[in-house]
């Protein structure tokens, strides 16, 4: 396990990552060591330790976004990416965002993943665990009318290779994997779309001539409730919500998202910003201990 701490960073101020950090310190005393916060002066105040940024006169207002929340939701971001650049941080999690806001400010990208991406180079994958399910997104921030012109078999090999990897690292020791088809029933022998078998089943049959234990495409429509059986360890979906619909219907309050595919890791809470319960003390923190256990155990 790596004696280095792991950097947490505020995502949007005025939403529930602050919380969700400072109710797991009050869980976890003796853990906070092990974790550097980085966010509004204020809010670093309150916790007693970490690295402030953004204005010193902010102030955290929960549940009331504004311009200068996203600014500094971007600083904590590039402070903690530099931090695990220079071998400062194991690893880093991050707090929910609001991508909409971001944007207002001049942030250029679709998501978080996409930044850390950019700051530490390597082909990313968006994928999920900790909780019943494992998922991988071939796909992600991108609308749903491009997605079949998107899809790439290189796209899919990277996504199942990242799978195996991690679910490798989280103790598997031959990771069975599924992958989706596009369209409704794969595609039903190109009666219902041709991308199935001209795209993702050439992939699939490449990994496993390769020696791969992979399978697909698969209809969409059963191959989640074949992998909650047992019968697959993860699942490579192809669009966004083909993969998060199922996988936050059974493992919501569980699950984590992580940056697979990096030089670095990073995890973060299934969810959002969550305004409207923020600075309440409502919000479940399962998805963020999650991300905090599943950082640790992946840059040991």
């Amino acid at each position: 396990m790596s004696a280095l701490p792991i950097a947490v960073t505020c995502g949007d101020p005025a939403g529930i990552g602050p919380e969700l950090l400072a109710s797991w310190l009050k869980a976890h005393p003796e853990q906070a060591s092990s974790v550097v916060p980085i966010g509004p002066a204020d809010w670093i105040a309150r916790l007693g330790q970490g690295i402030a940024v953004g204005p010193k006169d902010f102030v955290t207002r929960p549940g009331k976004p504004d311009d200068a929340g996203q600014l500094i939701a971007i600083e904590a971001m590039e402070m903690a990416a530099r931090g695990a650049s220079g071998a400062r941080f194991a690893a880093v999690v991050t707090g929910p965002v609001n991508k909409k806001g971001l944007a207002g400010v001049g942030y250029v990208f679709p998501g978080q993943t996409e930044f850390f991406a950019s700051r530490w180079s390597g082909d990313p994958v968006m994928a999920f665990a900790g909780g019943k399910m494992t998922v991988g997104l071939v796909t992600w921030h991108i609308p749903l009318s491009g997605v079949s012109q998107a899809i790439t078999g290189a796209d899919i090999r990277r996504t199942v290779l990242a799978l195996i990897s991690l679910r490798g690292k989280l103790g598997d020791r031959r990771p069975r994997i599924a992958v989706c088809g596009l369209n409704p029933h794969a595609g039903e022998g190109g009666l219902l779309g041709k991308e199935d078998d001209a795209i993702i089943r050439p992939a699939v049959e490449a990994l496993r001539a390769e020696g791969h234990e992979v399978v697909g495409p698969l209809p969409g429509d059963t191959v989640f409730h074949r992998h909650l059986q047992g019968e697959f360890d993860a699942v490579a979906a192809i669009y966004h919500d083909q993969g998060l619909a199922p996988l936050k219907a059974v493992d919501f309050s569980t699950s984590a998202n992580l940056s697979l595919g990096l030089k670095h890791v990073r995890t973060s809470p299934d969810h959002g910003t969550a305004y409207e319960i923020a600075g309440q003390d409502k919000a479940d923190r399962g998805s963020f201990d999650s991300a905090m256990r599943l950082a640790r155990l992946l840059s040991a």
